[in-house]
């Protein structure tokens, strides 16, 4: 079938209703031809021809949950050093928004509620800094700032525009360029291609002469309209059985160990730390990639993963991946949101060798491209894993690695104008952690963005320590058992084996738990105090919540010599039950729920509990007793007036009742 034939069919089965469309997809595929190979037809006359693609939907409903965030604006910088002609940055600019409907595009809510991209107007305004005042010292910084306030500025997608461009003035031929785009119209692909027609279309204006560019095949909303039209028609349901397959019916959340406590929203504020991987270690993982027959991407994985392993004990491991997810001819050269995110799940045997784990890997990451095409969207909402504002959904770690990435370094125009990127820390990250690596001018460099909501940066300066010396260890020799590959270098091991056991310490005798406590909430009121499941605690959430219990067992009547019973399941309440008790004033007397009713109902009476703690759902299987029973489920309803700060004796002792002693 030739090209023209292919588009004929692909054009006509995008306008057949969605039962045709499956009836025309089956019949294609009984004679062996594949549709995704089909071209992607341009204008095509349908009603919602303006439809998102799936991503973008996504990115409309999270932009809907939190206007305000810039979590996920997409920012670049570029320095430009020589002569420079406003009057061409505007013209290549003009051009840019013409020619990609993206850079032109809002997303609005129709009267019939049809949500749609719509393309407006062309209008860029171009913000001017002036920064030459400042004393040469203080110029940079200026600059820095700007571009973080730029990234951190928030879009509003249902006006626009959604591009930002802001022109800094260093010197009289000195000026760096801010560009800001907003996630919904542009990936990291996209600000390779802005950049690169800037520069052409900046060259050939400044030359008074027209862009030389070839022409776009298509639009982004073409191929968001095909992407439902080809899925819908039953590519979706395919593609989707095999990552059902994959990720099961279980969605374990990666419990890394945090310096903080997880807040019930993430703010998504992130730092970056980079870091170079040794020469000589970087030669030995691509040779090590070409003896185990499996890409370089795949050992860098393995490593990251083993890492993971390390420190939560978890061997279910889910890694985010994105792809560019411009596999197609027609979109190579598009601006918008193709990229698309994969979920590597494995599972890490602790003896099992490495390079066991690069060949599970290896069927992995091969399968996962055999079925790149379902968007990450999709997924989500046919898995239903638990939501949370706190962390994103089937994963919580990110690993992406780029096999080139472009030096723009010493590119002079004909005009003798200079360009270079301007590197710069971003402020924002998506998830808990994310692992990058890129190949430049023949090193290999990594870098850690992490959440500041949960890590330090010396936690993070030490995890990127020991992924190098896992990657070594791999290097050194792969037969190695997951468990035992070395991951401390000379420092940590002391630190970890020596420093941390020297634990030796006088400790004051007559100072009770809860008072340790206390005096922790003031020194560290954000640390991580207690951890159940996905539930977290910091110290001043634990304190707080045993306050008001303690309030209401203090209105009850518990003070010193008062005993009160607690009956529940381990747990994180049962923890706060211990601690409001002490903090009263009171003994407690451990119920075991699993005891028989009537041993429970002896020590109840043999101890005298004036009070019972328990939970609802155990409060059918204990025996009656006098005590006043007191449901922890109701905590939150108790009042908070102040902290407990009750006067101890110097010698005082709580007396833990156990029957038989």
């Amino acid at each position: 079938m030739n090209a023209e034939d292919s588009l004929k069919l692909a054009r006509r089965f995008i306008g057949l209703p969605l039962e045709k469309r499956q009836m025309f997809l089956q019949a294609l595929q009984k004679e062996g031809i594949d549709f995704s190979r089909f071209p992607i037809p341009a204008q095509v006359e349908a009603e919602d021809r303006q439809v998102l693609s799936y991503a973008q939907q996504r990115m409309w409903f999270l932009w809907q949950l939190d206007p305000a965030s810039a979590a996920y604006n997409l920012p670049g910088a570029v320095r430009l050093k020589g002569r420079l002609s406003l009057a061409a940055i505007e013209q290549a600019f003009a051009s840019l928004i013409e020619r990609h409907e993206t850079l032109r595009t809002v997303f609005q809510r129709q009267a019939d509620e049809r949500l749609l991209q719509v393309p407006c107007e062309p209008a860029l305004a171009i913000e001017p800094l002036d920064l030459c005042n400042l004393p040469p010292a203080e110029r940079e910084q200026a600059v820095m700032a700007a571009a973080t306030a730029q990234s951190l500025q928030p879009f509003d997608l249902a006006i626009g525009p959604l591009l930002r461009v802001q022109l800094l003035k260093l010197a009289e031929q000195e000026h760096v360029l801010l560009l800001t785009l907003h996630h919904i119209v542009s990936d990291g692909w996209s600000m390779n291609v802005l950049i690169d027609e800037f520069i052409r279309c900046y060259d050939a204006f400044e030359r008074q002469q027209s862009p030389q560019l070839p022409a776009l095949p298509i639009q982004y909303s073409d191929y968001a309209l095909w992407q439902r039209r080809w899925l819908e028609a039953g590519e979706q349901a395919r593609q989707l059985d095999y990552w059902r397959e994959q990720l099961g019916d279980e969605h374990p959340v990666l419990e890394l160990p945090l310096d903080f406590a997880r807040p019930a929203v993430a703010s998504h504020q992130g730092q970056r730390f980079e870091f170079a991987v040794p020469a000589q270690l970087a030669e030995g993982a691509r040779l090590l990639a070409r003896q185990q027959n499996v890409s370089l991407f795949t050992v860098l994985l393995a490593a990251f993963k083993i890492l993971l392993f390390r420190y939560t004990g978890q061997t279910d491991l889910r890694v985010g991946v994105p792809i560019a997810n411009r596999h197609r001819g027609e979109t190579e050269g598009l601006i918008g949101l193709f990229v698309n995110t994969q979920v590597m799940a494995a599972h890490v045997d602790g003896q099992a060798r490495a390079s066991d784990l690069l060949q599970v890997l290896k069927d992995v990451v091969n399968g996962a491209q055999a079925h790149q095409d379902l968007p990450f969207e999709r997924l989500v909402e046919a898995l239903k894993p638990e939501r949370s504002l706190s962390h994103t959904p089937l994963f919580q770690v990110l690993y992406n690695h780029q096999p080139q990435v472009a030096d723009l370094e010493a590119l002079v125009l004909e005009s003798g104008l200079s360009l270079s990127l301007v590197e710069w820390q971003s402020r924002t990250t998506q998830f808990d952690l994310s692992l990058d690596t890129w190949e430049q001018g023949g090193t290999l460099r990594a870098a850690l963005t992490f959440a500041t909501d949960l890590f330090t940066s010396a936690t993070i300066e030490r995890m990127a320590r020991h992924w190098i010396h896992i990657l070594g260890g791999m290097v050194d020799n792969v037969q190695q058992r997951v468990a035992e590959l070395p991951m401390l270098d000379a420092a940590d091991y002391q630190q970890q084996i020596h420093d941390w056991n020297a634990t030796a310490s006088e400790y004051p005798q007559q100072r009770s738990i809860h008072r340790l406590i206390a005096e922790q909430v003031e020194r560290q009121p954000d640390a991580l105090a207690l951890t159940y499941g996905a539930k977290t605690l910091s110290y001043r959430q634990l304190d707080r919540q045993a306050n008001q219990l303690a309030h209401k067992l203090i209105e009850l009547g518990v003070g010193p010599e008062v005993r009160v019973g607690v009956a529940m399941q381990r747990s994180d309440a049962l923890i706060i039950a211990l601690l409001g008790v002490l903090k009263a004033g009171g003994a407690y007397v451990p119920l075991d729920p699993d005891y028989p009713a009537d041993r429970v109902a002896y020590m109840l009476e043999d101890s005298r509990a004036q009070v019972l703690l328990t939970e609802a759902e155990l409060l059918a299987d204990l025996p009656e007793t006098q005590a006043q029973v007191l449901l922890m489920d109701h905590l939150a309803d108790y009042p908070l007036t102040a902290p407990v700060t009750q006067v101890e004796p110097d010698n005082l002792a709580y007396v833990i009742y156990t029957s038989g002693s």
